[in-house]
């Protein structure tokens, strides 16, 4: 089969939604291919029970349409989701699902991005020919776990936070979490609150906010320098959770919006970690040495058995897997070369969106870049 298009997009995430629906709106016909059997496969299908949105809703729109007036300030899994569905309808996206795109290259003689992709259902080969190719498979594409020597024979479970939904399953079980950004922390909490003895490894300094805080700094600095904005957010932090220090948490010496913006780690929004960490109740770990067993040893000599190892320690994109020619726009890890806001654009109509570790917000600004670039082309 062959199938012919302006612009292809790979992903049906939020931000191959985004942009197809910012096409729409300007009239540019697109594909959009997914290889999983729905859209936003990862709220639908590798998120615990108890996520929200981490931030405000007003930071977490798409493009062209916002939540509806009654929604909570932090979006629930669930009405996300729906959120979702409503928009696709809105829009009238309609992804091609089970497709997986095995690989794209640039053709230079008929400056067209050529694609080849597989239904998985039927395995019927799919060749897409698009003048323009937006890369939206996302940064959450596979599971990242870190090599630990001694991890292959743990004698407990290993699980990655995307198949976590609930801490019911481990009550009663030492269970020990690796990474403490906001899935991190937030399982942590989630396992404590079901009865599991958990313990956290905190690998780096980390800013812990709470979410009206955070809220406050995101609204203050589109007026006010960021260095302002971060003396503020750090003070009132200092004041509602005190020095952490002697709990294992120290703050990183850039602030928590310069953080973000300068390497895309985000604060932890604190939804009660951070009392159950003081009082006892989750234990605090540095980084693991190695494995033996059941048993896990921590840098400094501590030892602790634990049934359960939990990696919170995030995604990795898949892009390079496929794409070829993406060297103008993609790092060897398959992230963009340039820094936000210039990291959109490749070259020979390529493009990514949702690359640049800026939540759903940065989703919105590379979708409305992209299709207005295109547009500024596809007419000439």
């Amino acid at each position: 089969m062959e199938d012919q298009t302006v612009v292809l997009i790979v992903g049906a995430g939020p931000a191959g939604l985004a942009t197809a629906a910012c096409l729409s709106r300007l009239s540019i016909p697109y594909v959009i291919v997914e290889r999983e059997d729905c859209s936003a496969s990862l709220w639908r299908n590798r998120a615990y029970d108890r996520l929200k949105l981490h931030l405000a809703k007003e930071f977490c729109e798409l493009p062209h349409m916002s939540y509806p007036k009654d929604a909570p300030t932090c979006i629930p899994k669930d009405q996300f989701v729906k959120y979702i569905d409503n928009y696709i309808e809105c829009f009238n996206i309609r992804p091609k699902y089970h497709t997986a795109i095995e690989s794209c290259s640039y053709d230079e003689g008929r400056k067209c991005w050529f694609s080849v992709a597989r239904d998985l259902e039927t395995s019927v080969v799919i060749r897409y020919t698009a003048r323009f190719l937006v890369v939206a498979s996302g940064e959450n594409s596979a599971e990242n776990i870190p090599a630990i020597p001694g991890l292959c024979g743990f004698a407990g479970d290993v699980i990655h936070s995307s198949r976590y939904k609930s801490g019911a399953t481990y009550s009663g079980k030492n269970v020990l979490v690796v990474g403490c950004g906001n899935s991190g922390m937030e399982i942590s909490y989630d396992l404590a609150s079901h009865g599991a003895n958990t313990s956290i490894v905190v690998q780096s300094p980390v800013h812990v906010v709470t979410k009206e805080i955070i809220r406050l700094g995101m609204t203050l600095v589109q007026k006010i320098p960021v260095s302002v904005v971060d003396d503020l957010v750090v003070r009132m932090s200092n004041f509602v959770f005190g020095d952490m220090s002697g709990h294992g948490i120290v703050r990183p010496k850039v602030g928590p919006l310069l953080l973000k913006a300068e390497t895309g780690r985000s604060a932890v929004i604190d939804v009660g970690a951070v009392g159950l960490i003081k009082n006892g109740t989750i234990q605090v770990f540095g980084n693991i040495s190695k494995i033996k067993g059941n048993i896990v040893e921590f840098e400094g000599g501590k030892k602790r058995t634990f049934d359960a190892i939990l990696f919170a320690t995030g995604y990795k994109s898949t892009a390079n897997t496929w794409l070829k020619n993406g060297e103008s726009m993609l790092n060897n890890d398959g992230l963009p070369k340039k820094q936000f806001p210039n990291h959109w654009k490749g070259a020979n109509g390529l493009y990514c969106a949702g690359l640049a570790k800026r939540g759903l917000a940065g989703i919105a600004i590379d979708a409305k870049n992209i299709a207005n670039d295109i547009l500024s082309s596809y007419h000439a």
